[in-house]
């Protein structure tokens, strides 16, 4: 509707029939095998959204085929609520982007459920390589998985993609230590609810 009253149903066909699949190509599986770092929206069942971001070595999230592809979940802060997102509503959006050298980024949409971490080990579609992976990533054992089954698969252009530069930073993953972890900086505890 809105393409129509916009006048851009014909560049939006363009893209679909250009940029769009219900799969992932092994191009796209070589982009994800090279990622850092990950948005995954998610939204409860009366449709409030949340939008979180997944990091970690190259290689943690994990196209199985085609059509699948997992990412662990590690300890965090306790609330879930990606997690409790999935339970609900299984409609889920991965946008991947490679800020360091080509700013593309790859658009996942599709549906998603949890995996407990030993029933995926004991999943006869889990290759052997990827177990070694999932016993612990960057010094860290995931405690669930999500596995995402793949409807759409599409690029986000890089025009409008910022080029950063890497840093170095010692990361302590599945700490609690308050100033590691940021500490109060927007200052919430000492505003009013």
């Amino acid at each position: 509707m809105l393409q129509a009253q916009y006048g851009t149903a014909k560049r939006a066909e363009k893209f679909y029939s250009n940029q769009v699949l219900d799969h992932l190509n092994e191009e796209m599986r070589r982009f994800i095998d090279r990622m850092e770092i990950m948005f995954v929206s998610t939204a409860d069942k009366h449709g409030e959204c949340d939008c979180t971001i997944r990091c970690g070595l190259p290689g943690f999230i994990i196209p199985l085929d085609q059509h699948t592809v997992i990412y662990p979940e590690y300890r965090g802060n306790g609330v879930m609520a990606s997690l409790g997102n999935i339970s609900e509503n299984p409609h889920i959006g991965l946008l991947l982007v490679d800020f360091f050298s080509s700013t593309i980024g790859l658009h996942i949409n599709g549906s998603a459920e949890i995996i407990e971490n030993d029933a995926l080990l004991e999943s006869d579609s889990v290759p052997g390589d990827v177990r070694v992976a999932m016993e612990a990533s960057g010094g860290r054992k995931p405690e669930r998985w999500v596995c995402v089954k793949v409807e759409e698969a599409y690029i986000h252009c890089s025009k409008h993609i910022p080029m950063l530069k890497r840093m170095s930073k010692e990361i302590t993953w599945g700490t609690d230590d308050e100033n590691l972890k940021g500490g109060d900086f927007f200052g919430v505890k000492r505003n009013s609810r």
